[in-house]
């Protein structure tokens, strides 16, 4: 099974600690010797809003912001694959077409951000399409998708299943609210829906929930399903 996991930058390092790290990189290197093709994508998280506020806070414009932020994923990167053994690219993919090499020749491939206006949610989407994963995966620090931001609104409701496109239709009115966290951002909603890609988001917090929902199709998160794909692909029903 081919998979890429994209992992927020909170969940990975919401501070220094080689022990978070460690753990993740465990979950990773325990999904590859169960036979998986990985990718993983890295957010910036805290570090990089902190040193993206202190650049606004100095002039910087835009496009330097956003590429500050993606030197902080790329740090991010070079952080977990530390924490990884034999087997993974020992730099960070700066392009698709580094990540799917690696993928290719069995290797465990690591990325930040790639351009300026793409966030690693993105990133991921476009990184699993390119290397036609079987499953993406988001771990981020909310356990699934809601209709709204449940930290800021105890209405907000949680969906054990959508489709691709209902994906879309839940997180474009999300995407327009100021200050509002959204588990996917729109671009990667959009990938999510052109490639007709299964998909889960679920609490990436602790590393043993990512390898149960990969290995089993077991979490408390929230599946994307595209039409037609049945709710067990045969890569769980054969375990």
């Amino acid at each position: 099974m081919r998979v890429v996991i994209s992992i927020g930058g909170s969940v990975l390092a919401p501070e220094l600690d080689a022990r978070r790290v460690e753990a993740h990189a465990a979950a990773i290197e325990s999904l590859a010797r169960e036979g998986c093709e990985l990718g993983t994508v890295v957010g910036g998280g805290g570090v990089a809003r902190e040193y993206i506020d202190a650049a606004r806070g100095l002039g910087a414009n835009e496009v330097q912001l956003d590429q500050i932020g993606i030197d902080v994923t790329r740090i991010n990167a070079r952080l977990l694959i530390a924490g990884l053994g034999a087997g993974v690219n020992p730099a960070p993919a700066h392009s698709y077409e580094d990540a799917g090499e690696a993928i290719r020749r069995g290797d465990i491939s690591v990325m930040g951000g790639v351009v300026p206006g793409q966030t690693t949610d993105a990133v991921a989407a476009a990184l699993a399409e390119y290397v036609d994963a079987d499953l993406l995966v988001y771990a981020t620090s909310v356990d699934g998708v809601y209709s709204a931001d449940p930290r800021s609104d105890d209405t907000a409701e949680k969906f054990e299943e959508l489709t691709p496109e209902e994906l879309v239709g839940v997180i474009a009115p999300m995407s327009t609210d100021a200050g509002s966290s959204a588990p996917v951002d729109l671009l990667a909603a959009k990938l999510i829906e052109r490639a007709g890609m299964r998909t889960i988001v679920l609490d990436g917090t602790e590393p043993k929930r990512l390898e149960r929902a990969v290995l089993h199709g077991e979490h408390e998160g929230t599946d994307i399903v595209p039409a037609g794909a049945g709710t067990e692909p045969t890569y769980w029903s054969q375990r």
